[in-house]
């Protein structure tokens, strides 16, 4: 029995604890402040295996460029002195082409699979109740000039075998009966499906807790202890802990515990919002992207979450009103009946998606160390990839056959 310790409890490093209890591993997982506080519980609750484009891809700097200028805007870099910042920049660059998203979407689409099979399988199992809906998604466009972008993404997603038809707006009507819809059409991706995460998380919590892992919050890690090879304590606020292997899911903040091993791992924190309506009358029966908006709507039971943007802001989580504003006021050009007022602050979430240069996640072993896992890097993907990235890391650390073939994901592919 392997005794693992794990930096980071969010969706990821919850998803590695499940398996490796699973497997008979003795599991801790530290979390450097309240569990209930981090980036997993305000997701948008999306599975979306139909999301196999990367982040970088060709036009998005020119398009993140044009939405810098407004405040209200979905993509937001803060400028800043900071040569973090700028590598990040320049690699996103080098990898916004059409080959990297070829090469990349058979991988995404994989992983994306992968990660579903586990949901449906574990919604079966019934051993935590996550709110598991299987009704596809709609990624709604208002602009005809749309079209030919929507057609393509369709495309793409046909030609690695995911289901997407392209409809129009009365047929997206016909599926919504309940709240009008004002659009040019939609991509209907039947095989997407959604979760309650706040639900999904408090679950996998309760039972980890149950089944004798032990979760730690408020346990800031501040170093690690070293030898011959080895990472072989982790050095935390609450006193020092020794193991086996050691595994990083610290989201956002991986790259300030790689940095204290001597490994620089580009990745950036995209700040996204949330808001939840809560007793929804006539509440939406699918899940959307409003596209030009960049804004998602999901259906939780009664309630109705409203997500978005991505802002490039470090690991700043202060709340910038403007962009909940952007997220607020575009809802009712696409559900003109819904009265949706901009929130109070106090009733906004945000949170920090671990975003990597090229837009594909950091899973494997990292050379230097022969018991040290990274898995972080996923983006807006993180809930949406949490089962399947855990199966990964579990396997690679108990040296089994992987599932899929990670070599895309090497945590020092750049350096």
């Amino acid at each position: 029995m392997k005794k693992v310790g794990i930096v980071g409890g969010g969706v990821n490093g919850l998803f590695t604890a499940y398996y490796l209890l699973k497997a008979g591993c003795e599991v801790t997982v530290f979390e450097q402040g309240k569990l209930e506080d981090g980036c997993s519980f305000g997701n948008a609750g999306m599975i979306v295996p139909s999301h196999i484009i990367p982040l970088a891809q060709p036009g998005m700097i020119t398009r993140g460029l044009k939405w810098m200028l407004s405040s209200t805007s979905p993509f937001y870099i803060k400028p800043r002195l900071n040569w973090d910042l700028v590598r990040w920049g320049t690699l996103f660059w080098k990898h916004s082409t059409e080959a990297h998203v070829q090469r990349s979407v058979p991988i995404l689409r994989d992983i994306s699979l992968l990660s579903k099979d586990l949901y449906q399988e574990l919604a079966m199992q019934a051993e935590i109740d996550f709110g598991w809906q299987e009704k596809g998604l709609l990624m709604l466009f208002k602009d005809k000039q749309s079209l030919p972008e929507m057609q393509h993404e369709a495309a793409v997603a046909r030609q690695a075998g995911i289901e997407a038809q392209v409809i129009s707006g009365k047929e997206v009507q016909e599926m919504e009966p309940d709240v009008q819809v004002d659009v040019e059409g939609a991509v209907y991706y039947p095989g997407d499906a959604h979760i309650s995460p706040n639900q999904l998380m408090y679950e996998l919590v309760t039972f980890l807790r149950r089944k004798g892992v032990a979760i730690l919050d408020n346990h800031m890690v501040k170093d690690f202890g070293l030898r011959n090879g080895k990472v072989n304590s982790v050095i935390t606020n609450g006193g020092s802990f020794s193991f086996e292997e050691v595994v990083l899911t610290g989201g956002a903040w991986t790259p300030l515990l790689t940095r204290r091993l001597g490994i620089s791992l580009p990745l950036q924190g995209g700040k996204g919002y949330s808001f939840t309506l809560s007793e929804v009358k006539k509440n939406v029966k699918i899940p959307a992207i409003m596209l030009e908006a960049r804004a998602t709507a999901t259906p939780m039971g009664h309630q109705l979450r409203f997500a978005g943007t991505l802002e490039v802001a470090g690991t700043d989580l202060s709340i910038n009103m403007n962009r909940v504003r952007g997220i607020a006021s575009s809802i009712t050009n696409y559900y003109p009946e819904m009265e949706v007022a901009l929130p109070r602050i106090d009733n906004v979430w945000s949170g920090l998606r671990p975003c990597s240069p090229d837009g594909l996640p950091y899973i494997g072993r990292v050379n230097g160390f022969s018991n040290l896992v990274v898995a972080t890097g996923h983006g807006m993907m993180g809930v949406s990839l949490g089962p399947g990235t855990g199966k990964l890391v579990s396997e690679i650390v108990l040296g089994q056959p992987v599932s899929m073939d990670c070599q895309a994901f090497d945590p020092r592919r750049f350096g």
